[in-house]
């Protein structure tokens, strides 16, 4: 059947052909062009610190911005209470009831805490050192969490960078 319309499957060959060149083949690695600088801060913080909620950065991320938080605010009172998980029990590295709160799991303490933080009448609408007091008054409690935070970076979002391309133009 191709031989007796040659010139018409070439043209069509012309055409179509480019096409189907010009952009990468889909891939797993097709997500991670974008990542969000917040993420990476975390992971090298907690990286530089040998502590194991470095694997933890994303989770951070998205239950601070599910709930409206600071999105320097858990991981830096998970440091706190838990050098970032070297040192806790029950899925709590956050300290949560004086760190006899059981979790069902560490992602499950994320959401959890986070989720308070936002809602529970006795953190919102407080500023942070009054959220930070309510969670733990004693003294300077306030200054080692605020002193993590400064050293994550500001505390606004700033745009996803692009880590790699894969096609000229895209």
């Amino acid at each position: 059947m191709l031989s007796k319309f040659p010139g018409r499957w070439a043209a069509l060959g012309l055409i179509a052909g480019p096409l189907a060149f010009s952009l990468p083949a889909p891939t797993a690695d097709m997500s991670k062009l974008r990542r969000d600088p917040r993420e990476i801060r975390l992971e090298r913080f907690f990286a530089e610190k040998d502590a194991p909620a470095q694997a933890l950065a994303k989770e951070f991320i998205l239950a601070a911005d599910r709930y409206g938080l600071d999105w320097r605010l858990l991981p830096s009172i998970a440091f706190v209470e838990s050098t970032g998980g070297k040192a806790y029990k029950n899925n709590n590295m956050f300290g949560w009831q004086n760190g006899d709160h059981r979790f069902r799991s560490i992602h499950s303490s994320i959401y959890h805490i986070a989720e308070r933080l936002a809602n529970s009448h006795y953190y919102k609408g407080k500023n942070l050192d009054r959220v930070l007091y309510t969670y733990n008054p004693i003294e300077g409690y306030r200054e080692r969490v605020k002193a993590v935070m400064q050293q994550l970076g500001p505390s606004r979002p700033t745009k996803p960078v692009r880590l790699a391309t894969t096609a000229v133009g895209i």
